[in-house]
């Protein structure tokens, strides 16, 4: 469990007794170790996951009460997730209770950062794929050549991960869980190729008389059936370039 102490997080170690933790009392010292490691084995951090997982997580009640967030804190809490679903917990039997046992804190603390088991699911997927770097903004094809090449990165990474390919496999069992991850991750990408796209057609480059919506089907469709749908080809470098370039040729004004 934890304590505020200064408007921040502070693990503090947890005694059990009759089933229940007991809060320390006054006078008491505060642990700073019980709660903030990770767990010993399987961790995120062995799994490849960056100590950065928690902020890529993005706590859906991120400034709900104002309190600063300790990272420490919030970060065991994205590696007790992850060391659970390496042993093999099934996502419907991943309490908050459970995974705040596991990472040693209140089960307030898990809410205080995230509205429920859903977000902090969200939040533990997007932490485990590779983070989209800002766009070069130096022209539309350079634009659409970054996100076509992250949607590469992306799926590699979902065919690389064992742990990925599973949660993915399980999330679209709960289409609550998988309706948050498309509104939360996939949504956003999908906004910024749109804003692209729109500024291709103000400036000239794009045919304005194409349905919008296929437009952007037609940049990662052919990455997504090559990620997705072949497994057995693995995109190389440089396939985001030829689809972007072999697209803008087909949609390009006539002359």
């Amino acid at each position: 469990m934890t304590t505020e102490r200064g408007g921040a997080d502070v693990p503090v170690r947890e005694h059990q007794d009759n089933h229940g933790p007991k809060a320390a009392r006054p006078g008491e010292p505060v642990s700073a170790t019980a709660s903030a490691s990770p767990p010993a084995s399987g961790s995120a951090a062995a799994s490849g996951v960056p100590a950065s997982a928690a902020a890529s997580a993005a706590p859906a009640t991120a400034g709900r009460r104002g309190r600063p967030r300790s990272e420490a804190v919030e970060r065991s809490i994205v590696e007790a997730v992850v060391h659970l679903l390496e042993e093999g917990v099934p996502l419907s039997e991943l309490s908050i209770e459970r995974i705040a046992r596991t990472a040693g804190v209140g089960k307030a603390t898990i809410y205080r950062r995230w509205e429920g088991k859903e977000a902090l699911f969200v939040g533990v997927v997007r932490s485990m794929e590779p983070v989209d770097p800002p766009l070069p903004g130096t022209s539309v094809r350079d634009d659409l050549v970054a996100m076509v090449e992250m949607l590469r990165k992306r799926g590699l990474a979902k065919r690389s991960s064992a742990l990925l390919h599973n949660v993915f496999a399980q999330m679209q069992s709960y289409p609550q869980l998988w309706d948050m991850y498309h509104h939360t991750s996939v949504a956003p990408r999908r906004e910024r190729m749109d804003e692209v796209l729109r500024r291709g057609i103000a400036n000239g480059e794009i045919r304005a008389d194409l349905d919008f919506d296929l437009l952007g089907d037609l940049f990662v469709g052919p990455m997504l059936v090559r990620t997705v749908l072949r497994p057995e080809g693995t995109p190389q470098e440089g396939s985001a370039e030829r689809i972007v370039d072999a697209v803008l040729q087909g949609v390009r004004p006539p002359r």
